[in-house]
Order: C-alpha cells, then sequence, then structure tokens
C-alpha cells in the first residue's frame, strides 16, 4: 500500500519521538518513517524488516494457474519451451530466471531475446519466426507480448501454446494467448498491480515448482527479481519492497548467482549496496551490450554456471558500458543543441528530435537526460533507410503512454508506460509527429515541476556516518518510496569544479566539517548559474550517503538544489 506524506504537525513529532525510542531509530529516521504513515512501531517494523511470508496472496491474478499447469506438463512431457524476452534488464533478468527455474524443474527450454537492431521491441515477426524455428510446445514471453496480437495469433495457428508475462498496459483488444499474466488486467485479481515482468515470472515458477513437488528454493532467484524491478523504475513498495530489499541483501551477503556476483565485483561496488547502485551502476552495465548490438552476452552473464565462466563475461559488459558511455554523452549534446534550436531554452510541452545516423541504442538514455535537462517529454529518434526509431522519457507524473498513444496515427509501432515508450515511424512523418506529440505532451496533462520537499535540517553535528548509515533502514529507496533529502543552511564553498563538463564537485564547510557535495547532469546544468563563487554560502538540499571513496566514516551529499544562503 503506498502511503501519502504526513504534514509535519505535532502528531508526527509525538509519533516519530515514540518510534525512536521503541525500535530504536535516529529520530531523522523514525520521522521519515511517522510522515510516510508508518506511525506506529508495528507498521513501522513491517517496513523496516519486510517478509517473504507476509507478501500478498498470488492466487487472485489472471491466468496464474493456466500457465504453471502449462509449464509443469511441458516439464513432465519433455516438450520444448522458448523463453523469450525484450532486449532491457526487465526482460533479460525475466527471461533468465524462468530460464533456470524451468531447467533446474527438468524442462527443456531455449532462451530468445529481442534486439533492438534486429526486429526490435517485444516479439517481432522477425523474433517469432526464430522461436517458431526452435520448434517449441510452448512459447513464454516475459516483459513484452501484450500487444503483440498478430504474432501470438501467427504462433497458436502453428499450435504453439503461448504464456505472456508483462507488465505493460493492456489494449481493449482480446489477446489470442494460452495464458495472459498482466497485473493490469481489468479481471485481474491480483492486489499488487505494480511488480515488473520479473517479479512476475518469479511468481510463475514457484507455482510451477509446486505443482512438480519440488523443493527448489526460490529465494535463490531474488537477486534477479531485484536487477529488474529496480532497472525497471518499479514502485520501491508492497511485494516489490519486500523482494528487492531481500534480493540486494543477497547480492550483498555474496548469495547471488555466478553472473550477478561477477558483475558485481565489475563494478568495484564498495560497502553495503543501495537499490542506487543498482540504477547507476549494475542497470547500465547490463543494458550496454543490448545498446551496441545484441544483449546476448547480458543474457549469456545471467545464466553462467559458475565463477571462471561468468569473470570474462562480466568482463566484457564493462568494456561495453564505457563505450556507451563514450557514445551517448556525445550524441546527449547533440540531441541537446538541435533541442536548442528547435524549441529555445524552454520548451513549453513535448520535445522531438531526430537524426540520420544516430546510435538507436542511446535512445533512451538520451531521451532521459534531455528530459532532466528540460524539464518535459522528449522523444529521440535514430533515423536510418527512411525509418525513425525513437524512445520517449519524461519527468514523473507526465501521463507519458497517452501522449504517444494519442499520435498512433502517425506511428509504424509504439508500446510502453508512463516511465517509458518506445515507437517507430517513416522518417517523412517525423515534423508532423513533432506537432502532435507537443499537442498531446500538453493534452495529456504534462508533469508540473515537483516541489522538492524536504524531510529535516543538519547541522555540523548531524553530519557524519551514524546518520548515513540509519538511513540506510529506509533502503530500497527510488520510485514509490523516495530517498530522505536534507537541507544544510550556511554552508561555505570551499571548492566549486567540473567534472567531465557534465557534473559540478562541490566542497563545503560546515563548521569544522569538511565534506564533498556532487551535482548530477541535469542539476548541474540547471545550477550553473545559480552556484555562488567560492568562498561564498550556501544553502544545499540533496541526499546524505556514506562516500565510498574516502573511508567507512565519510559522508558526502548528492545535491537536489542549491542557492545562496538566504
Amino acid at each position: 500500500m503506498v502511503r501519502a506524506m504526513l504534514p509535519l504537525s505535532a502528531e508526527v513529532d509525538d509519533a516519530a519521538a515514540r518510534l525512536a525510542r521503541t525500535l530504536p531509530l535516529h529520530p531523522l529516521v523514525a520521522r521519515v518513517l511517522a510522515r510516510r504513515g508508518y506511525a506506529d512501531a508495528r507498521t513501522a517494523g513491517s517496513f523496516l524488516s519486510p517478509m517473504l511470508a507476509e507478501m500478498s496472496r498470488p492466487d487472485a491474478m489472471a491466468d496464474r494457474d493456466a500457465a504453471a499447469d502449462r509449464l509443469a506438463r511441458a516439464a513432465r512431457n519433455g516438450e520444448r519451451v522458448v523463453v523469450f524476452g525484450d532486449y532491457d534488464v526487465d526482460g533479460l533478468t525475466s527471461t533468465a530466471l524462468l530460464t533456470r527455474v524451468l531447467r533446474t524443474l527438468g524442462a527443456e527450454v531455449i532462451p530468445r531475446v529481442a534486439s533492438r537492431f534486429d526486429g526490435g521491441y517485444g516479439l517481432s515477426a522477425t523474433a517469432l519466426a526464430r522461436a517458431l524455428d526452435d520448434g517449441p510446445a510452448v512459447l513464454v514471453t516475459c516483459d513484452c507480448g501484450t500487444s503483440d496480437h498478430e504474432r501470438l495469433a501467427e504462433a497458436r495457428r502453428r499450435g504453439v501454446d503461448c504464456v505472456v508475462i508483462d507488465h505493460h498496459k493492456v489494449p481493449d483488444e482480446p489477446l489470442p494467448a494460452f495464458a495472459f499474466l498482466n497485473p493490469h488486467r481489468p479481471d485481474c485479481g491480483s492486489t499488487f498491480k505494480h511488480m515488473a515482468s520479473v517479479g512476475l515470472a518469479f511468481s510463475v515458477g514457484a507455482a510451477v515448482r509446486q505443482r512438480l513437488g519440488h523443493k527448489l528454493d526460490m529465494r535463490a532467484f531474488l537477486d534477479l527479481v531485484a536487477l529488474g524491478t529496480v532497472a525497471d523504475v518499479a514502485p520501491l513498495h508492497g511485494d516489490n519492497r519486500t523482494l528487492t530489499r531481500h534480493g540486494i541483501a543477497r547480492i550483498d551477503a555474496g548469495d547471488a548467482s555466478p553472473g550477478v556476483r561477477a558483475l558485481k565485483a565489475a563494478a568495484k561496488l564498495r560497502y553495503a549496496m543501495t537499490a542506487r547502485d543498482v540504477s547507476f551502476s549494475l542497470a547500465p552495465m547490463l543494458n550496454a551490450p543490448g545498446r551496441l548490438g545484441s544483449p546476448q552476452p547480458t543474457l549469456d552473464l545471467l545464466l553462467s554456471a559458475d565463477d571462471a565462466e561468468a569473470a570474462p563475461r562480466a568482463a566484457a559488459l564493462a568494456a561495453a558500458n564505457t563505450r556507451r558511455k563514450e557514445l551517448s554523452a556525445a550524441l546527449v549534446e547533440t540531441a541537446f543543441a538541435q533541442a536548442r534550436t528547435l524549441y529555445g531554452d524552454a520548451p513549453s510541452a513535448g520535445v522531438v528530435v531526430a537524426g540520420e545516423g544516430w546510435h538507436a541504442g542511446m535512445g533512451g538514455i538520451v531521451a532521459g537526460r534531455l528530459a532532466e535537462r528540460l524539464g518535459t517529454a522528449v522523444c529521440v529518434i535514430a533515423v536510418e533507410n527512411g525509418v525513425g526509431v525513437g524512445s520517449v522519457r519524461a519527468p514523473r507524473g507526465t501521463k507519458l503512454y497517452d501522449a504517444v498513444r494519442a499520435c498512433s496515427g502517425l506511428l509504424e509501432t509504439f508500446g510502453g508506460h508512463d516511465a517509458a515508450a518506445g515507437l517507430s515511424l517513416r522518417a517523412s512523418q517525423v515534423d508532423a509527429f513533432r506537432a502532435a506529440f507537443a499537442e498531446a505532451v500538453r493534452n495529456a496533462g504534462g508533469a508540473a515541476p515537483e516541489p522538492v520537499v524536504t524531510d529535516g535540517d543538519l547541522s555540523e553535528g548531524d553530519l557524519d556516518a551514524t546518520l548515513a548509515d540509519g538511513l540506510r533502514a529506509l533502503e530500497p529507496t527510488g520510485e514509490g518510496n523516495p530517498e530522505v533529502l536534507v537541507r544544510v543552511r550556511g554552508a561555505r564553498l570551499a571548492e566549486v569544479r567540473s567534472i567531465q563538463d557534465q557534473h559540478l564537485r562541490l566542497g563545503l564547510a560546515v563548521g569544522r566539517r569538511r565534506l564533498p557535495a556532487f551535482l548530477r547532469d541535469g542539476v548541474a546544468l540547471r545550477a550553473l548559474g545559480s552556484v555562488p563563487p567560492e568562498r561564498g554560502l550556501v544553502d544545499v538540499v540533496g541526499a546524505l550517503r556514506l562516500d565510498p571513496w574516502s573511508g567507512p566514516a565519510a559522508v558526502q551529499v548528492d545535491v537536489r538544489t542549491i542557492t545562496a544562503a538566504g
């Protein structure tokens, strides 16, 4: 259940004081819990230590029983199963999880993944042809399939039973699938509606295990659930919080699969992991091969049988991610320059930029960066041979899917949800789409800039590892469970310098305490004109974190806003 943020009040203060004494907790952590609706020891304790046994019951999920029965029958009878996933982290982890589970349960499984550059998103005609060539009795789609009516109908005509596991928005037309698991189905009785596809795949795997009476410990796959859930920006409350919390704990403890252990080692993560580490370190590495070419190296890593097999595969992903960073940084600046030429410095709603020869695999990253900088929905279109492939991102709160769907008459294909969408169109339609998209974003109610809400002011004595470590109790933080933001007033700027012409690093002096502060990409760009010169006094709002590079007692601030001290 999502709980509303309560205003500061004497009631909240009293509840926070009780929580701080009872649990016990740092006063700021207790106040955050009380403000977020976890005001008594029982609900706060359940939030801080979520238990797998307390997750919502999956029994009412539409078609879960049908899917489990069919896959169990395939395992018993030696029928071949093709598991096909989309090319992003949710699709890849779903495919890897279900492949590993079904193989352990005795099924013959061939895993396949989509490619941006050969067939594109979802169960394309190209992807279906390859899957059918494998001769499956059952085809399972992961993180796609909800809108693939024609291809599913063709598979059914070919005698293949299709099981769709997806979480994207559901069209009105019935889906010609043997089983269709999607919590957004109007007839789905699942009480938790926000699982990523990897969470749904985990639930299906557990049901198949139950049908076969196998003692397989499903907790061994929670590392994959955590990766896919966080990377797909699924809300981190309810069942997602429980699964992700336990999955990250397994990765942290070294209990992950060989591929995920090698991935963490290649990322050179230090100290205890957070959801942010997944978002900014592990997920980009997992996505990198698919952005540059085939996503198969990522699937191979996640299916690695042992550490010796996994280590070189993880190193290859790290190298691919370095190359991806180089390409995306260059394209961000090219696309940003085009956006300023077309729309000026402050576009009102809906930005579309396009270029011949732009790298299609970078579209999502570039669109996300521009959406952050410009504060509106952005579509980045890579054009080749008269066809444009677009990636769409927007600030949180934008009805992104509705805006894209409103332009469907100009598009060849489209799909996604309100966090991210993709599309294709003829290059000749780009100008018409540009005008239609701007209008659609306005009509869909583009998100107003969200005010930065702070959870408390910190003084010199608060800026230590004790508090930063205490805030980790609220992990995993992200969508639906935001990081705690604090304000530091009257800090003196001891240093201001640019990092890679993209970020800013500040040195802050608060009394006698010194700490680094970082402004990332779009935040840095918006702040450039307002950062006072060195030695000036500033008020800073940001997230207090342990500083992994300066020692176990060091902290840093990830800045959201910075203004001259008032």
